[in-house]
């Protein structure tokens, strides 16, 4: 963000206005040819339900105008103005420079904010879009109830012989006679993230998990683990964290907090309970969703809608490989991994160099075991901290709100995203260029990414691949933990592996932070081959630069999936649970690919619409 004098300001906002109020004629109009001739040729639109109805991102002026001449056709845009509450700006935003400003509007069923920025060059012409982002905030007449629209909890109070607030909560939460409208599976950020947004826009909506304890899911980590991000980033909705919280959060801590959370937010959560299978009813238009508790019993839910919150990956991965079973020692997986104590005087084999891996590697060398990580593909490398992975996060340090920073970067569609991680990568690599030197010559093969995007787009693109050092990496270049290539081991046997030039490794561990399968294998085994094979992959970059089948309809009616990082989570919860609101008041059909009527997002009266 760069300051501007105050002559500056003044004649940059008034060709930010004169932009708004020229391309609000041509919104309130429907002439989708007049919007998109508002943008610079590569312009970028990216929507979040407001005008389309889904999350949808257009690159060119022509798509912007074929896509604008459809959603025109369902829906009217009004009261577009700059939101005051953000100041108009200089930015650099995928190494382009723009002049960033926030906007208001409504729309025919509710208040949606915005982010464009202009290309300043503008050389006496009329200015120019190089991105707009349109998003749906609130439904009309259906708001979250925060703020003040806060329920008054009145009806609680002085009720003499009668049921109190927690009485209610507690039958409530048991659902012995009724079923939720949502069904959510999995108690992370994801699942808790869905639950809250949906329980303030009055959707009934049980959590389950299988895990003994609300938080588990991050507890029952191994005994080393703390965030690799600032925990600024990482806030749920409605209840940050405490200023009094360290930068890098430890997982016991988060774990309490998920405890809390639960209670502050009024979730009605299920501990030790799985889903087993669901099958969709397409004449009543529910699931027959079997869940099964750790006690044996299980029971048949129906709900309208089911939250898949597992993760970005469900299912551990643990590969066929071969000669493995010849080993006599522990193997065990990455996920069955709780700390390294009882590995002290061990020789142990880490199959596998993403973050797990590492992670695992530096908690049983520093608990006194010999170990060795075994590479199977090059690995992007990162040091944490705010001179290196930090600056990805940098916006939310800049002073702004939480929530203007997220509208931000949903702004930041996946075109400008590239560019600015390539930028990074770039920086990235002169701040650790004597770390990855170290990290070549111990062995070890580092990459800079797919396009030399870095670590983030790896996580966006494939959900792993990278890792961010905290101390492993060092370990590794002074040789205190060695590297193998998977290609170097020849053999294994009883007692370790016979390596390519005839060296033998004692070994009585092996670890395989192998990762996990993507989530389709995950739907395969709930919901069958038919739904899986309907609804497609999941995660990773569409044609349009969305991520497929995340925080939107998909092709199964009532079928919705949540995951990512602590930002993500916290972002598009609100738009995924505005999707199920809307469907629960038929603004919106079930499926993806079920066409929206003409008119449907007409539906909510614009009287009062300013």
């Amino acid at each position: 963000m760069t300051t501007m004098g105050e002559t500056a300001i003044s004649t940059v906002r008034e060709s930010v206005v004169g932009w708004l109020a020229e391309i609000e004629r041509a919104l309130v109009t429907a002439d989708g040819q007049a919007v998109a001739n508002m943008f610079v040729p590569d312009g970028i639109w990216r929507d979040v339900l407001a005008l389309t109805g889904d999350l949808h991102t257009y690159c060119g002026v022509q798509q912007i105008h074929e896509a604008m001449v459809a959603a025109l056709g369902r829906t009217r845009v009004l009261g577009l103005s700059l939101d005051d509450g953000v100041p108009v700006c200089a930015v650099q935003r995928g190494g382009e420079a723009a002049i960033e400003a926030v906007l208001a509007f409504q729309t025919a069923i509710g208040r949606g904010r915005g982010v464009m920025r202009l290309d300043p060059q503008v050389n006496g012409e009329r200015p120019r879009a190089l991105a707009l982002l349109t998003a749906l905030m609130d439904l009309r007449g259906f708001e979250e109830r925060i703020g003040k629209r806060r329920p008054s909890g009145s009806e609680y109070g002085h009720r003499f012989g009668g049921p109190n607030w927690l009485d209610e909560r507690t039958v409530k939460a048991r659902y012995e006679r009724t079923d939720p409208a949502v069904l959510v599976v999995g108690g992370g950020q994801a699942g808790l993230g869905v639950a809250a947004r949906l329980g303030q826009l009055d959707v009934d909506t049980l959590v389950i998990d299988r895990l003994a304890r609300i938080g588990d899911n991050w507890r029952n980590r191994y005994h080393s683990l703390v965030l690799h991000n600032e925990v600024w980033v990482n806030h749920l909705p409605y209840m940050p964290f405490p200023d009094t919280w360290p930068t890098y959060i430890p997982k016991d801590k988060l774990a309490d907090w998920f405890e809390a959370y639960v209670a502050s937010m009024e979730i009605n959560y299920w501990t030790g309970t799985e889903l087993i299978a669901a099958e969709y009813d397409r004449d009543g238009q529910h699931w027959r969703a079997i869940i099964r508790h750790t006690d044996g019993s299980q029971r048949t839910l129906r709900p309208r809608h089911i939250v898949t919150a597992t993760g970005v990956n469900g299912i551990p991965n643990i590969p066929n490989i071969p000669g493995l079973k010849n080993f006599a020692g522990e193997v065990l997986h990455s996920s069955a991994f709780a700390d390294g104590s009882s590995y002290a005087g061990k020789s142990v084999l880490v199959i596998g160099s993403c973050s797990s891996g590492h992670d695992i590697a530096q908690e049983m060398y520093n608990c006194g075991a010999e170990v060795a990580l075994v590479q199977r593909s090059p690995t992007t490398v990162t040091s944490i901290g705010p001179d290196a992975a930090g600056r990805i996060y940098a916006l939310y340090s800049e002073g702004l709100s939480t929530e203007d920073c997220d509208l931000i970067s949903l702004s930041i569609a996946a075109p400008t995203l590239r560019r600015s991680h390539q930028l990074l990568t770039r920086e990235w690599y002169r701040l650790d260029r004597e770390l990855l030197a170290g990290l070549a010559d111990a062995g070890f093969c580092w990459d800079y990414g797919e396009d030399s995007t870095g670590w983030q787009m790896k996580f966006l693109r494939h959900g792993g691949g990278f890792y961010l050092n905290v101390g492993c990496s060092d370990l590794i270049v002074d040789g205190r933990v060695t590297v193998l290539q998977f290609a170097d081991i020849a053999e294994f046997a009883s007692d370790g592996v016979t390596l390519g030039d005839g060296r033998a490794l004692a070994v009585d561990v092996i670890v395989l932070a192998t990762g996990y399968h993507a989530q389709q294998a995950l739907v395969r085994r709930l919901f069958g081959d038919d739904v899986a094979e309907r609804v497609g992959p999941i995660w990773g970059f569409d044609a349009e630069g969305e991520l497929r089948n995340m925080w939107k309809r998909t092709a199964q009616p009532g079928l919705w999936f949540s995951a990512g990082s602590f930002a993500q989570c916290r972002i598009f919860s609100k738009f995924l649970a505005l999707q199920i609101k809307a469907c629960e008041l038929h603004l919106l059909p079930l499926a993806r690919d079920e066409a929206i009527p003409v008119g449907s997002l007409r539906a909510i009266d614009l009287t009062d619409a300013g």
